[in-house]
Parts: structure tokens; sequence; C-alpha cells
């Protein structure tokens, strides 16, 4: 199994609790890049019938995150804690799978910056975000910490 292998199915098999709840999945994760999906069910929508803006802002947040903290080294990890997360709700999330791609932008050795972009199950962007994040210590090497450091 390679690194991506590995990591990427440690991440699907212990997602957290929000994950499991809400039910959104990692899909694609490589260095500075990470795709996450969500089903839309009727829990996740608002009153008005679509996608609800908290959730989106979650899965653009999530996705940002994974594609700070890729680490390929099989059994590290790397972790990151988000600082501004600026959002734009540009479109609606009725039906179907939602796709959420992530990118990290650039930035130094313990910030950076991420752009993450949502599509309807039309293809249509929904949503984006611009992120600042913090790695946490010792996740600032991009091999990593051991998972149960």
């Amino acid at each position: 199994m390679t690194a991506i292998d590995d990591n990427l199915a440690y991440e699907q098999s212990s997602g957290s609790g929000l994950q499991n709840h809400l039910g959104y999945r990692l899909v694609e994760w490589s260095e500075n890049h990470a795709v996450i999906e969500l089903d839309i069910k009727d829990y996740h929508r608002n009153r008005g019938g679509i996608l609800h803006g908290g959730v989106l802002a979650t899965l653009l947040d999530t996705v940002s995150g994974y594609a700070v903290c890729y680490c390929p080294v099989p059994g590290n990890v790397r972790k990151s804690v988000t600082l501004t997360l600026t959002t734009n709700f540009i479109g609606a999330g009725t039906d179907g799978i939602v796709r959420v791609v992530g990118r990290k932008q650039g930035g130094g050795r313990k910030i950076v910056f991420t752009e993450a972009t949502a599509y309807s199950a039309d293809g249509d962007v929904i949503g984006t975000a611009a992120g600042t994040f913090k790695y946490q210590r010792g996740s600032d090497d991009p091999n990593g910490i051991p998972r149960d450091a």
C-alpha cells in the first residue's frame, strides 16, 4: 500500500464525529490537494430546501484543512487549525453529490493559505473560500508526527 492509499484509507475509516454525523467523505488526497464529497440529505437542507450554508462552510473549511495536512509518511499525520475562513455563497446545492476541492496556495513554515471551491451535482460552482491555517506543533514538518503523539 502506498502512503497515499494508507493515509486516505486511515482518514476514511477514522472520521471525526462531525464527519460521521454529516456523512462527507474524503475521496482524493495528495500534497497540497484534497477533495471531499457529500450526498445531500434532507437533514443537510435549510428551511428553503437547499444545502444549508453552515454545512457548505464546514465542507469548505474541512477540505482546506486536508489540503495543507497531507503527510507522505505512512502512520504519521499533520494537523492544523483554521485561523480565518472567508466564504462566498454563489449558488445552491439541492440534490445529488456536492464535490468540494481544496488547494494549498502558499505560505510559510507555520502559516499557510488555501482556496476551496464547491460544485453542485450539475458541476456549477456553489461556493468558494479562502483560508489561513496554522500548523500544530510538529506538523510544520512535511513528514508529520506519529498518529498517537
